[in-house]
């Protein structure tokens, strides 16, 4: 109708959904991937008093720029590399489709994925290419590079490792994506949001091989780091693109407090490393309980999740939160998922409570 309130409301928006988030009231949370540790008392206290002394009636400023510094040294940025900080990592991605809205531009990015990547690419009105990976959730690497080719996509997204499949990709075959997206002056967007988990880092990779990566951006989160709530993710990069990157980027985006925060959480980065050494101990744990259940196919993590296949995972999935533990039901997310529960590394007494409830359910 002419006069409907939502008749300018783009119709492919109006036909989306939006994304879903489980209520986990009451429940043992184990289906986002956050850092399920909290701070000491102490810490808390501390934090309390930092916040308490913001100046919250002045916009951010010179504090901001203070954690960008913080943030560079904590990566030890490399020689001639910028970084830019978002509100999460989500408005990293949407600023990233946004500089590459040029006529015929698409994103790329294997599938399943992050469906973030896909979701900006379809509100900036990108073609987005997904390639399925191979039936062990590797690279198909003869795909990305046909679909690279013929398409030659604005954007590679490579997430190391995987959402939701928790692995790395051989590091051989993203050379050669690399390489490729060269050819034609793409770049890759090498996405370690699970970074604090991994075994690998791409940043190292760049240090070793820069004029190689020259197009290659990466993008992390402080969320796995332990400040899910904070929301804050930052994009490191050759200084002259992320230069143009940031223009983008709404002059006041990150909050004071949220700077604080992270600042904070720099500081006391020794606390946040224990606690991601623990989960990367828990993540054995919970690998070698559940791989003793018949039927369960368990498959190898870099994250501090575990992807696992089972007989009936929507019976399953009913089962562990009738038990009143949450986690993800990834099986209809795509085919290549059928029958797969997502699992977030919780707390010993919360993998405990995991593995009890799946023994009993299986």
């Amino acid at each position: 109708m002419l006069n409907s309130p939502t008749r300018f409301i783009r119709q492919d928006v109006q036909s989306m959904h939006a994304y879903a988030i489980q209520n986990a009231e009451g429940m043992v949370k184990l289906d986002a991937m956050e850092n399920p540790f909290t701070l000491s008392s102490a810490l808390q206290a501390e934090l309390g008093a930092r916040l308490g002394a913001v100046a919250i009636n002045r916009y951010p400023g010179a504090r901001v720029e203070d954690l960008k510094k913080a943030l560079a040294a904590y990566v030890n940025l490399p020689e001639g590399y910028a970084l830019m900080v978002g509100n999460g990592s989500d408005e990293l991605i949407s600023l990233l489709a946004m500089a590459c809205d040029v006529p015929g531009a698409s994103i790329l990015a294997p599938m399943p994925g992050f469906v973030m990547y896909a979701v900006a690419a379809q509100l900036q009105g990108l073609a987005f290419h997904g390639v399925p990976l191979t039936a062990e959730f590797e690279l198909d690497e003869a795909a990305m590079l046909a679909t690279m080719h013929q398409h030659q996509p604005a954007i590679t997204y490579i997430a190391y490792p995987n959402n939701p499949t928790a692995n790395l990709w051989d590091a051989a075959v993203i050379r050669r994506l690399i390489q490729e997206a060269a050819t034609f002056g793409g770049l890759v967007v090498m996405d370690e949001a699970y970074q604090p988990f991994s075994s690998h880092s791409w940043l190292d990779e760049i240090r070793a091989h820069p004029a190689a990566n020259a197009h290659v951006l990466l993008m992390r989160t402080l969320s796995k780091f332990g400040l899910a709530g904070v929301r804050l993710g930052y994009l490191v990069g050759p200084a002259a693109l992320v230069q143009e990157v940031d223009k983008l980027r709404p002059p006041y985006n990150v909050s004071v407090l949220n700077a604080e925060c992270a600042l904070f959480a720099l500081e006391h980065a020794g606390v946040f490393a224990q606690q991601a050494a623990q989960i990367r101990e828990q993540r054995a744990v919970l690998t070698d309980a559940l791989m003793n259940n018949p039927g369960v196919t368990v498959f190898a993590s870099d994250a501090n999740m575990v992807l696992i296949r089972v007989p009936d995972a929507q019976r399953c999935f009913d089962a562990l939160k009738a038990d009143g533990i949450l986690v993800k039901n990834v099986s209809k997310m795509h085919p290549l998922l059928g029958e797969c529960l997502r699992l977030t590394v919780g707390t010993p007494a919360e993998n405990a409570l995991l593995i009890q409830a799946l023994q009993k359910t299986l």
